[in-house]
């Protein structure tokens, strides 16, 4: 057992160390927004925002003014109202007739074989008449000068899709914690640095900021392709990646910020819709992808207590490594360092989600997200 333990920790460390200088190098090689001065001798092209919004009553109103005030001056706005049941209706109806650059757009009833978000999202993008258009969400507020940044890099850099990470606000110790080692822990998953880089199949996609080209949008299929994927943000930059386009992403903290979530049971609900897409309903894979965690990054802690000699100065130094890692990612994601000696709970969080989540979706035979039931036979059958 000793043995076992030693190659664990020695094993544990050396990876955590190559992953922490994989991870600083691209942070570092990341654009940031917010030194992104806006090229405001080019002609701007026509950018069609579309934001879905279900049950948003709470922060729509003012992630909506937030976005009415952008300075960029070639722009349509379009809200798809997806059979909200609370006062989002009421309130955009309400934003429309003080704005009348606001379009509204409702839906009543949801066709089989979509997800509510996916046919809002492509609902909107087949009434777009932008050049361009920007997926967002409707709680995400933005700096007025937002929109000319990221579109001004878009074009610097001939992308066809920028995936922009904001800032991101928790209230709570215990959400702040989470939300630090889901950074962390979609960094080790994903890697999304290496997106932009054409030899990397890695690719990106975040729902917060999804900013495409309309003509790569439709040559990669629209939303019909993910039709019935919850993670249809980063699949539609898988979708983007696979058909060769070019697709880079930033960091949005001081000119973009979310309030993920309000409290923990929310995030756990909601992330627990898309854990187990995220291994393509993989029993075998949730297994292992669990009890990857454990193994690395919540025993390595538990070790430093359980364990003596060199075994237990090794657990030691990964623990230390990880939370340096992951304090130094925190700056670039506007989270507090501290949040970082944290990771060993956000772990086993993590684990508890994507295992509920299996176990859940097995058991019920599909998903429930926001009043809808989503079988899981159709939900398999979206592979990208």
């Amino acid at each position: 057992m000793h043995i076992i333990l030693l190659w664990l920790a020695a094993a544990s460390l050396l990876f955590f160390i190559g992953f922490g200088v994989d991870l600083y190098i691209g942070n570092r090689s990341t654009a940031q927004l917010r030194n992104i001065a806006p090229n405001e001798g080019q002609a701007w092209p026509r950018l069609s925002i579309v934001i879905p919004a279900r049950n948003e009553e709470r922060r729509v109103e003012e992630a909506l003014r937030s976005i009415l005030a952008q300075d960029y001056p070639n722009a349509e706005y379009m809200v798809i109202n997806d059979r909200s049941t609370d006062a989002t209706g009421a309130i955009l109806a309400e934003m429309a007739k003080r704005d009348a650059r606001l379009r509204v757009v409702s839906i009543q009833e949801l066709p089989a074989g979509w997800l509510g978000k996916n046919f809002a999202l492509y609902q909107g993008a087949k009434a777009a008449t932008g050049d361009l258009i920007l997926f967002a969400d409707a709680d995400v507020i933005m700096d007025p000068s937002s929109l000319k940044r990221a579109v001004t890099y878009f074009r610097q850099r001939h992308l066809d899709h920028l995936a922009i990470i904001p800032e991101i606000r928790m209230p709570g110790v215990l959400l702040g914690i989470m939300t630090s080692a889901f950074g962390i822990l979609f960094s080790l998953y994903a890697r999304p640095w290496k997106a932009k880089d054409p030899k990397s199949k890695r690719f990106v996609g975040v729902g917060a900021f999804n900013l495409v080209s309309a003509r790569a949008y439709r040559e990669a299929g629209t939303h019909k392709a993910i039709a019935m994927r919850p993670d249809d943000d980063i699949k539609l930059g898988k979708l983007l990646k696979k058909q060769g386009y070019h697709q880079d992403m930033m960091f949005g903290d001081g000119m973009m910020h979310v309030e993920w979530y309000s409290s923990v049971p929310e995030m756990i609900d909601g992330l627990m819709k898309n854990s187990f897409s995220g291994v393509e309903y993989n029993i075998a894979a949730a297994v292992g992808a669990g009890l990857a965690l454990l193994l690395g990054i919540v025993w390595p802690f538990l070790g430093i207590f359980l364990t003596r000699g060199s075994v237990q100065l090794l657990n030691l130094g990964t623990y230390l490594v990880l939370t340096a890692i992951t304090a130094n990612s925190n700056r670039f994601h506007g989270l507090r360092r501290w949040y970082a000696f944290g990771l060993p709970l956000g772990g086993l969080l993590f684990t508890y989600i994507l295992w509920k989540a299996m176990l859940k979706t097995l058991w019920e035979g599909g998903i429930r997200w926001r009043g809808t039931y989503y079988p899981l036979a159709l939900l398999k059958a979206n592979k990208v």
